[in-house]
């Protein structure tokens, strides 16, 4: 392939682009190394040999969202795990405010159908996956990927304002 200098000047541009995008920023690194053994374990999936960083930089990016994606479920177990009744600080309750009106601000520069889909999800979960599909004017059987694209952008987007998520 390519020499020792060359290898780590790809592996030093992988990082960096990763790491341009500040949720992504702290996952950069062992994002990159990912994204190499899946190169070295599964040479035949790069479409363009030529150009090994494209393929790293995308992988790697993917191997950085799905980390955070991880996290963010980790800590919604841990946080569904707390007891409750525990009255929240003023500090706490003000915090919580700030959070959801940052959520809801996001959201509204969502495109129209991922704007209803969050509120259905947010206000009327008792809806059955027909029901959503029938309000949002697509097939059932799309309902599992909008939603995932839609919560995608959200968490992004969110978590390039700053804000982390449980």
């Amino acid at each position: 392939m390519a020499e020792d200098g060359e290898l780590r000047r790809i592996s030093e541009r992988v990082v960096r682009v990763v790491a341009a995008d500040v949720g992504l920023r702290g996952d950069a690194e062992d994002a990159c190394q990912a994204a190499w053994a899946d190169f070295l374990g599964r040479p035949h999936t790069v479409h363009d040999p030529s150009r090994p960083g494209a393929w790293l930089t995308t992988v790697a990016r993917r191997h950085a969202i799905r980390a955070v994606v991880r996290r963010a479920r980790s800590a919604q177990v841990e946080a569904a795990a707390a007891p409750a009744g525990v009255p929240q600080s003023p500090e706490a309750a003000a915090l919580d405010h700030d959070v959801a009106t940052a959520l809801w601000r996001t959201v509204d520069t969502l495109p129209d159908r991922h704007r209803r889909l969050v509120w259905l999800l947010a206000h009327r979960p008792d809806l059955s996956v027909r029901e959503v599909a029938a309000e949002l004017g697509i097939s059932p059987t799309s309902v599992g990927k909008v939603r995932s694209r839609c919560l995608a952008v959200l968490r992004y987007r969110l978590t390039a304002q700053g804000y982390t998520y449980p």
